[in-house]
C-alpha cells in the first residue's frame, strides 16, 4: 500500500511489526533514566517514553506534538534536557548531522540520547536501494550507517554505551509470507547481527574537564583501597593495614 508519511507506514502491518520491537526495546531502557525534562524528537503520534519515570516529557514535531519546532531548532535552553529521544529522524532529513549538533546544545552533562535508525546493511536497506517502492515512506529515506553516525556522536562528545540491532525477517509488505520468515529473528539476532533492519544506539554526552561529585562514602572507600594497594606494594599484609599509614576522613 502507498504510503505518502512515515506516520502513515507505521500504521501499516509491516510498520507494526517494527513498531512492537522498537517499543519492546524502549520500554526495557528507558525506565532506567532519570532526570528533570526529556523529550522526543519525531513521531508524535507514539509515545515512545511511556515507561520512563521523568515527570516532564514532551514530543516535539512540525505537527500533533507537544511542541512545534524544527528537530535543528529546538526551543531549549543549553544543557536542559536530561533525556533525547530520535525515532527515525535523522534518516528523513537534511541535514541531520546539525540535528545532533542542536541535541548536544540542548543535553545535559552525562545525558542520555537514544537514536533509532534504519540501517543500509540489511535486506530492508536493499528494499530502500532497489526495490520498486523506493520512492515512498519509509524507503525514500537515506539510510545512514551505524558507523557513520558513530563517528558523529563522537566528535559531539558522546560515548557510546549500548545497543541493538532488530528486525531481520525480510520487508514483505504481506504478513503471512513474512511469518513464514520469523525464524529468522532469534537466528539473525544471534548469526548475523549487523543486518537487523533498525539499530537503537544509547550514547552518553560526556563534558571534557567535568568531574561529577560522588558521594563521601565513596570517595572515603576509594582512598582506603588506594592505601592498601600502596600497603601491599611496599610487602605489607593487606588484611593489617601498616601503622605508618593513617586513613584520612
Amino acid at each position: 500500500m502507498p504510503t505518502n508519511s512515515l506516520r502513515e507506514w507505521f500504521t501499516t502491518p509491516l510498520g507494526q511489526y517494527l513498531l512492537a520491537q522498537e517499543r519492546a526495546y524502549l520500554d526495557e531502557v528507558t525506565p532506567d533514566i532519570f532526570g528533570f525534562h526529556a523529550i522526543q524528537l519525531g513521531m508524535p503520534d507514539v509515545d515512545l517514553l511511556r515507561e520512563n519515570r521523568i515527570t516532564h516529557k514532551l514530543r516535539v514535531a512540525r505537527g500533533g506534538a507537544d511542541v512545534f519546532a524544527n528537530c535543528h531548532e529546538l526551543p531549549f535552553a543549553t544543557q536542559s534536557i536530561d533525556l533525547a529521544v530520535l525515532p527515525h529522524v535523522l534518516e528523513f532529513a537534511e541535514e541531520p548531522h546539525a540535528i545532533l549538533r542542536e541535541v548536544d546544545r540542548v543535553m545535559m552533562p552525562e545525558g542520555r540520547l537514544l537514536i533509532v535508525g534504519f540501517n543500509p546493511w540489511s535486506l530492508w536497506g536493499l528494499r530502500s536501494a532497489l526495490g520498486p517502492s523506493r520512492d515512498q515512506h519509509p524507503w525514500n529515506g537515506r539510510f545512514l550507517s551505524l558507523l557513520r553516525v558513530k563517528d558523529w556522536l563522537a566528535l559531539l562528545g558522546f560515548d557510546v554505551s549500548a545497543g541493538r540491532l532488530i528486525g531481520y525477517a525480510p520487508p514483505f509488505d504481506n504478513e503471512r509470507v513474512r511469518r513464514r520468515f520469523a525464524f529468522m529473528e532469534p537466528a539473525g539476532d544471534r548469526w548475523w547481527a549487523v543486518g537487523g533492519a533498525v539499530y537503537m544506539l544509547q550514547a552518553v554526552k560526556r563534558v571534557r574537564g567535568m568531574r561529577l561529585i560522588t558521594p563521601a562514602w565513596q570517595e572515603k572507600s576509594a582512598r582506603e583501597k588506594a592505601l592498601v594497594a600502596a600497603a601491599k606494594r611496599e610487602g605489607h599484609d593487606a588484611a593489617k593495614p601498616a601503622a605508618h599509614l593513617r586513613i584520612v576522613k
